[in-house]
Parts: structure tokens; C-alpha cells; sequence
């Protein structure tokens, strides 16, 4: 269902004439200049010998630039063209805010980053195929998981909170999803002979769904899967507002542009079976801590609806919910950026980086001032640059997808404290915390409480034999029975994921040439490699090199998984208008934007929690730890 079939007729009289969209011209993409050639050329002959992260801080800033352009021109590929199944359409209108299905932000493609679109690849097309049913099961993937990712002492990430870990599963779920797996023939996953899965309800052989195919059969030969994403491709805060009308109309009161949130909690879902869960835009593989997230920033959308109205008290539920919510999701999308991305990828050089991103280089008073200068990236940041797709139609990837199996951050247990004195209240598993358990676990605990013990506890770090065991022996509330360790390397294998070495090729960095290089600081997981993979570096998982491979001073993941970031995750501001282009004051209100500029994690949760004060005084990053009280 579109947005422009269902808006009430007064919508589009209530946004004024001055807020209408400016077109841009669609600049194409051209091959590099020659200051761009020569400087791609000097970096790969250094980056034989010195990675970008061993150089000079301002050298290492320019690798980085150099390295993303690289990335940008050689390593975005669309599906769809692929096989030519999606005709290109502009849209009849573009709206001057987010439509509820992701449609209508290009002006020359109508369904360019909507629900229901291809996910593309980062990957060539000739290497996302996966191998047969069998090349699939080897090494066995339950092996790996049992023998490699399986927890043998929780390992902490001592800089960062438990926030961090509930962050980026919260933003994953406005960016991607595959949807429900498909029931019909399963993967049939060999177990070991002293393996315990049955006993733990798993039953024998072990069972996995495979992941729902793309609906729209290929009409082309020798092409690869495809996958559809079930949500908006784009930043848009999907995960709190839904991706169709009918669901973000579901959440919302009808009155002032609001969210339904009742007595500081948002409703249950009225779903049969799923009323466990809060009801939201987004609540697969639910727990506390998306909880707390989706509440706190339902409540945000709600104090945005608040200040807009005692400025623009004339305004409509409808204008007051749209304008809001692109204030409420460029907050988010600034607070990731600026705040947990240097918090996980703690360095100087990264620090800078994800500020220029955002700011540019000028001091921050030049651009107030002054505004803009030049079009470009470099001085003034993304935000109000032009709009720009790079290689191809912007989507999601397959590889960003995988890029999220990060479950090493979650504990097998979570401490919880009293807010006011840091006493200690009660230790509950993680089991208790999630699926059908979250809205009682929140309930019982208080969101102050939870926020506090989050704030003050670690997650685990991303490395191997870090992988929890809750995680490891989950029942889902669609009745699977799963080990998500097996079930991480078992995805990336049937949806065409490289193995690790070819990962590192694509990305421009050298692979490794022995599993001793691999395991780098770790030589005990040597033989453990080698022995499961027989000695083929080649079969080496992409998540098993990651979690294994030695990485930069500071980073909380590989750099082989960076790459994947520094290409896609200014690609999903590069790309939509609403951080590009229409990133000013005729579509946000001058209000709304500083907002935006004036807000943090900190003065979000203060807002909304100031009996959090204590605890969070002094704090300048809220996912990093906080004060214990």
C-alpha cells in the first residue's frame, strides 16, 4: 500500500508550497579522475605492506577516503538488474517526508530502497552462489559452532555497556530482514557422535529452515539467489513506525502526531501468540533490551510532536507525525554515528572520521554560521550534500546482513541493580529476559532499573568461543528450536557469502597466507582451525575469520568487517534525500533540525529518565560504561 493512495486529502494542503522537493539532476557515476586514480594506485602499493591503520593519523584519514571511493565504484552490485525483473519508474510525487514503505525517495525510482525489494550484494555476482546442499554441511556448521563460536568463559568488551549490544540489533531491524524461513525442506545439519543437541530438545538430526526465496523467479540464466528485505531499506526508523501503513498506523493515537505509549510502556502486541511482545514496528527476535529501545525512542517521537506543536500549534496529527518522525530518526541516525560507531571502534583516526561524516572537517561553528561550503563531503559532512547512488540503486546488502552476526555481544546473564543506590537486585538469565518472557522480565525489573544495570554492565567481545550459550539453545516463539552459532555460518553459506580469503580480495585486502597468520595473537586456536577446516584456508568462514583475525587498536571487530561498513554505512545517508538534499529547514522546520544538532544518548535517556542522573553524570558516551552508583 503506497502513501499517496491512503493520506487523508488535507495531508498535502497542510505541507506548504515552499517545502515542495528540489529534483536533483541524476549525476552519473562516472570512472575516477586522475588525482583519484593516483591516489587509489599509491595506497594499494603502501596497503601491501602497511594496512591504513599503521600509518600516520592524517595519512590514515586519507586511506580510509581513498579506500571508501575504491569501495563505492567496485563493490556495489544490483540484483535486480541482474536480472532485469524491476522496471525503473519515477514516482508521481516525491513527498517532502518518509513514505511508510520506503517507496518514492528517488526521483527517478519509484521502488528503489522499498519493503519487499531486493537485498543486493557487495560481493561480484560470480561469487554469491552458493555450493551444493552437501559443500554446504562442510565443514559441518554445528561443528564450527560447538567447536569455535560456543562460549567457554564469558570474554567482556570492557569499554562499552550493554546498550551498545541492544543498539545495533535495534537499528538492524529498521535496515534488513529476511522474514519467516521457509518450513518446507529443511537443511538437514549432521551431529557429531558425542553431540548433546538432542538432549537439550534440539532433536536429531538437527533441523533449519532455509531462508524464504525471493518471490520474483530470476528471468535470467547463471544468475545467483536473491533475497527480498521484508522492511524499508532506508534509515528511516522502521523498526519503531513499521514498514506499511497499516501497521505505523496501529501504533499511533491519531491525535498530535503521537505514539501510543501508556503509563511509560508501549501497548502489548494484540497479535495472538505475541502479546509477550511490545507492539511496535519491528519485534522479531524480541528481548529487554530492544524493549527499553524502542519505548525510549517511541517516547522521543512523541516529546519531538510536543515541541513541534507549541511552535506550529495549527498543525495537523498527520504533518506533526511526519515532520517528527524525521526528526526522531536523524537523531538516531547521528547518535549512531557519532556516538556508538566511536564507541565500538574506539581510535582517534575513527573518532574523526565518523565526525567528518556527519559534520565534516570545519569547526562546528564555521558551519553554523556560515553553512555549507561546496557540495562535496570533505568540509561540510553528508548531511545536506547532494543525493548520490554511487555504482548502483541503493539497497541493502547481503554482506552488511551478514556483517550484523554479532552475538558474541550478548551475556548469559544479566545483574540487575537498584538506579538509586547500585544494590544488587537479582541475577536473571538471558532467557528470562527474551521471546516470551520480555514484557514480564520489564515489568518485573522497571525500565530505570534495566536502563542502569544495561548502563553499568558489559557485553561480550567478538571474538571466538564467545558465543552465548542461550543463544546456542534458543527456542524461538515460532516453535524452532535453534542454535544460532550454527545457524550464523549456516546463512552465510546458502546465501552466498564469500569464504573468508575471497572476502578479503573483494574488500582490497591482502588474504592471509596461513592459518598461524590468522589466528595471530591466539596460536592455541592454530590446530583447532586447521584440523576442523583440513587445512584449507580457502573453506574458512567469513564469520570465523572475523572473529578470529587480529585487528586495530581499539576496534571491538575486524577490519576485513569494517571495509563492509565504511562503504555501506555512509551509503545509507548518501543515498536518501532526507539526509541529503532535503536535510534543511523546509522539510524539517529549522526547530527539528536543531533538535537533531542539539541532542545525544545522554540527553535522550536524561529526558525521558532523569532519575538516571546520577549514574550517567560525567558521561559523555552513553554506551560506554557507566558511573556505578
Amino acid at each position: 500500500m503506497t502513501e499517496t493512495a491512503e493520506t487523508p486529502a488535507d495531508t498535502a494542503a497542510a505541507i506548504p508550497a515552499q517545502a515542495a522537493h528540489r529534483t536533483p539532476a541524476a549525476p552519473p557515476y562516472g570512472p575516477p579522475g586522475l588525482l583519484e586514480r593516483l591516489g587509489s594506485a599509491a595506497f594499494a602499493r603502501i596497503n601491501r605492506s602497511r594496512d591504513w591503520h599503521e600509518l600516520p593519523a592524517p595519512v590514515s584519514l586519507l586511506n580510509l577516503r581513498v579506500l571508501r571511493d575504491d569501495l563505492r565504484r567496485s563493490n556495489l552490485y544490483d540484483t535486480a538488474g541482474a536480472g532485469g525483473e524491476r522496471p525503473r519508474r519515477a514516482p508521481a510525487e516525491l513527498l517532502p517526508y518518509r513514505s511508510y514503505d520506503g517507496s518514492g525517495y528517488d526521483p527517478y525510482d519509484e521502488d528503489m530502497g522499498r519493503a519487499g525489494t531486493r537485498l543486493d550484494r557487495n560481493a561480484p555476482l560470480h561469487l554469491a552462489f552458493p555450493g551444493s546442499d552437501d559443500e554446504l554441511m562442510t565443514p559441518s556448521p554445528r561443528e564450527v559452532s560447538r567447536q569455535l563460536l560456543a562460549r567457554r568463559s564469558f570474554v567482556p568488551a570492557p569499554t562499552l555497556n550493554l546498550l551498545a549490544a541492544a543498539w545495533i540489533q535495534f537499528e538492524n531491524h529498521g535496515w534488513a530482514n529476511h522474514g519467516d524461513n521457509e518450513e518446507a525442506e529443511p537443511f538437514t545439519v549432521p551431529l557429531a557422535p558425542d553431540d548433546d543437541w538432542a538432549e537439550h530438545g534440539g532433536g536429531c538430526p538437527m533441523r533449519v529452515n532455509r531462508t524464504r526465496p525471493d518471490r520474483t523467479a530470476h528471468t535470467a540464466q547463471g544468475v545467483p539467489p536473491t533475497y527480498e528485505n521484508t522492511v524499508t531499506h532506508w534509515w528511516d526508523g522502521s523498526q519503531i513506525y513499521g514498514s506499511d501503513e497499516e501497521r505505523c498506523r496501529s501504533l499511533r493515537t491519531g491525535e498530535h502526531g503521537r505514539l501510543t505509549v501508556v503509563d511509560g510502556r508501549l501497548p502489548a502486541d494484540p497479535r495472538p501468540g505475541r502479546e509477550c511482545l511490545d507492539h511496535t514496528g519491528m519485534n522479531s527476535d524480541y528481548w529487554a533490551g530492544l524493549s527499553l529501545l524502542h519505548t525510549l525512542f517511541a517516547k522521543e517521537h512523541n516529546a519531538v510532536c510536543d515541541h513541534l506543536r507549541s511552535h506550529y500549534p495549527t498543525w495537523d496529527d498527520e504533518r506533526l507525525f511526519h515532520t517528527a518522525r524525521l526528526v526522531n530518526t536523524a537523531l538516531m541516525a547521528k547518535i549512531h554515528t557519532v556516538e556508538w560507531t566511536p564507541g565500538v571502534l574506539d581510535t582517534p583516526v575513527l573518532h574523526k572520521a565518523m565526525h567528518t561524516n556527519w559534520y565534516g572537517m570545519l569547526p562546528r561553528w564555521v558551519s553554523k554560521k556560515y553553512g555549507r561550503f561546496g557540495s562535496g563531503e570533505m568540509l561540510s559532512g553528508i548531511l545536506g550534500s547532494p543525493t548520490e547512488h554511487h555504482a548502483a540503486p541503493f539497497s541493502m546488502t547481503e554482506e552488511f546482513v551478514s556483517a550484523y552476526r554479532l552475538h558474541p555481544l550478548i551475556p548469559d546473564e544479566l545483574t540487575v541493580r537498584d538506579h538509586k543506590a547500585g544494590g544488587l537486585r537479582d541475577t536473571v538469565g538471558f532467557t528470562d529476559l527474551q521471546g516470551a518472557a520480555t514484557r514480564t522480565s520489564v515489568d518485573t525489573y522497571g525500565t530505570a532499573d534495566l536502563l542502569y544495570s544495561f548502563g553499568t554492565a558489559h557485553p561480550g567481545a567478538l571474538v571466538l568461543h564467545n558465543h552465548p550459550d542461550a543463544l546456542r539453545n534458543l527456542a524461538r516463539l515460532t516453535g524452532e528450536h535453534v542454535d544460532l552459532g550454527t545457524v550464523d555460518i549456516l546463512r552465510d553459506r546458502e546465501r552466498g557469502i564469500p569464504r573468508y580469503n575471497s572476502y578479503r580480495r573483494m574488500l582490497r585486502k591482502r588474504p592471509v597466507a596461513s592459518f598461524e597468520e590468522l589466528t595471530g595473537g591466539h596460536p592455541a586456536d592454530t590446530p583447532l582451525l586447521e584440523e576442523l577446516y583440513e587445512g584449507r584456508l580457502d573453506r574458512v568462514d567469513t564469520l570465523v575469520g572475523n572473529l578470529a583475525e587480529p585487528r586495530p587498536a581499539g576496534f571491538g571487530f575486524s577490519d576485513s568487517l569494517f571495509r563492509i561498513f565504511i562503504l555501506m554505512a555512509s551509503r545509507r545517508l548518501k543515498s536518501d534525500r532526507f539526509f541529503t538534499t532535503d536535510y534543511r529547514p523546509e522539510i524539517y522546520t529549522a526547530e527539528g533540525l536543531r533538535w537533531v544538532d542539539r541532542n545525544s544518548m545522554v540527553s535522550v535517556l536524561l529526558r525521558h529518565h532523569p532519575e538516571l542522573a546520577p549514574a550517567l553524570d560525567g558521561v559523555t558516551n552513553a554506551f560506554a560504561p557507566w558511573r556505578s552508583l
